[in-house]
């Protein structure tokens, strides 16, 4: 008798991942890789444990590492890793960390450590982190846990870390980008693969939650629900159990499904529009490098304003702090010029037009 379907999903899913990276790993390194269990891995059994030849030192095989805050959908991509890692030649760890917002979050990431360990996972780490406030405690929170999931990836050398991002979240990203009308690109949500050389990656966005809490129950998996998921005071908690049943109860189920795809649409709409922004940005620039506003002016908007949204960045933009309205205003240097002053961008940028050229620079 197989396993519980919603186990063999979650397995399947992370699966398919592990076999993108060990490729990607044999493509980087040189190395020939093995999508398949190795003949020597099948001989050697439970004696050859995370995926390791005999005799082959753990450097030969790329490591993934899971973050895992304890909760069922990072206990379940836990699980999912430490089965299929024993088949493929792929070491898995894990990482937890603390945000230290809650009174005993040392204790129960120790306790989370300790189950990752028991799974056979290694290395595993519980890392404690500040919490600052920019941008607020949601933004914060994820800014302080993505460095230190950066930094651990970095000490131990890892070839990707799994995240587990279902539909449902996936779902609620898409909501939130649009409350903030920041355009497609916050409406294609979560990307499968990203970060620095594709290494988040979240094998979960096509299955639901219920299906990992589900694979948890299956496989007696103590679980942690985090009080912070149903506190009113955060916007995604107020939008998991309000907004979406509120959606659903009003257009029927399949919301989430539906707001998935959308992601998903509009993700490759803004990959073929930034791909198009990439290369008007050459056609133009004069000779010097500099922004002609006549060529600009017949670019299509949604491919004008992203070579310019570019172009402010390069000058020292922040990303995070450059909204809508900042290229809005600088469009206007090129499609409403009235001879305004310059206008000044965060990141000490400024933007300015001067003899027909858009001069964006380091105030």
């Amino acid at each position: 008798m197989g396993p519980h379907p919603a186990v063999a999903a979650i397995r399947l899913a992370v699966r398919r991942v592990l076999h993108d990276v060990i490729d990607a790993y044999a493509e980087q390194t040189g190395r020939a890789g093995h999508a398949a269990p190795h003949p020597e891995l099948a001989r050697a059994g439970a004696g050859s444990r995370r995926g390791t030849l005999p005799g082959r030192p753990d450097t030969d095989t790329p490591l993934v590492l899971v973050a895992c805050s304890g909760g069922a959908d990072s206990m379940a991509l836990a699980s999912a890793l430490a089965f299929e890692a024993r088949k493929l030649p792929v070491r898995a760890g894990g990482i937890t960390v603390d945000h230290g917002l809650q009174d005993g979050s040392d204790t129960r990431a120790t306790e989370v450590a300790a189950r990752l360990c028991a799974m056979d996972l290694g290395p595993v780490e519980a890392v404690a982190v500040r919490v600052g406030r920019e941008g607020g405690p949601e933004a914060a929170a994820r800014d302080a846990r993505y460095a230190a999931l950066d930094a651990a990836a970095e000490r131990h050398g890892a070839a990707a870390v799994l995240l587990g991002h279902t539909r449902d979240d996936q779902a609620e990203t898409v909501l939130l980008g649009l409350a903030r009308g920041s355009g497609i690109r916050s409406l294609s949500g979560m990307a499968a693969a990203s970060g620095p050389a594709g290494r988040y990656r979240r094998p979960f966005l096509q299955l639901d939650r219920q299906t990992a809490r589900t694979a948890c129950l299956a496989q007696s998996l103590p679980v942690w629900d985090d009080p912070h998921n149903i506190d009113p005071a955060y916007t995604r908690s107020r939008l998991r159990h309000e907004g979406l049943p509120a959606l659903e109860k009003a257009l029927g189920k399949g919301v989430v499904e539906a707001l998935a795809r959308t992601a998903q649409l509009s993700r490759d709409d803004a990959d073929a529009l930034d791909t198009w922004a990439a290369e008007a940005d050459r056609d133009v620039r004069d000779e010097a490098g500099r922004l002609e506003c006549a060529k600009l002016y017949v670019l299509p908007p949604a491919v004008r304003r992203r070579v310019l949204r570019r172009a402010v960045i390069d000058a020292g933009a922040p990303a995070g702090s450059l909204f809508a309205r900042h290229i809005e205003e600088v469009d206007r240097l090129v499609t409403g010029w009235r001879g305004q002053q310059a206008i000044n961008l965060p990141g000490r940028v400024e933007a300015l037009r001067q003899g027909g050229r858009l001069v964006i620079r380091q105030s």
